[in-house]
């Protein structure tokens, strides 16, 4: 069964990135969730491999993304390139800004409204 909508989470941290997907899979159990996070020889920074993989991945055909730092979004923002998904993505807080997405998406609320919600925390 193909999930609509789903969260894929980037790190620059593997255990980062692993931590926000437990947080959120707790309130969010049939949202569709992936995450990447590190280099390809488990340093901190970021991999497009893992990342692209990350998005493959992720059953869902609409992603809401989130990231930690600025190469992190500009892997997303190449994904959103060459992907035929559609990523959405915000400029929030990790944490909260998929948490508060995971939590709506799985009491299924509406998109609008998930997004309305998202810009009002977006860090200006």
């Amino acid at each position: 069964m193909v999930k609509k909508y789903g969260i894929v989470i980037i790190s620059h941290s593997a255990d980062l990135a692993y931590s926000v997907h437990q947080i959120i899979q707790e309130v969010a159990r049939d949202v569709a969730i992936t995450h990447a996070g590190g280099t390809d020889d488990g340093k901190i920074g970021t991999s497009f491999e893992k990342v692209s993989t990350a998005f493959e991945t992720n059953e869902a055909d609409h992603i809401y993304a989130f990231y930690d730092l600025g190469s992190a979004k500009m892997n997303i923002e190449t994904i959103m390139e060459i992907s035929d998904k559609e990523i959405l993505l915000f400029d929030v807080p990790i944490l909260e800004g998929a948490y508060a997405t995971a939590a709506q998406l799985q009491m299924d609320e509406s998109i609008a409204v998930i997004n309305k919600n998202l810009e009002t925390i977006i860090v200006k």
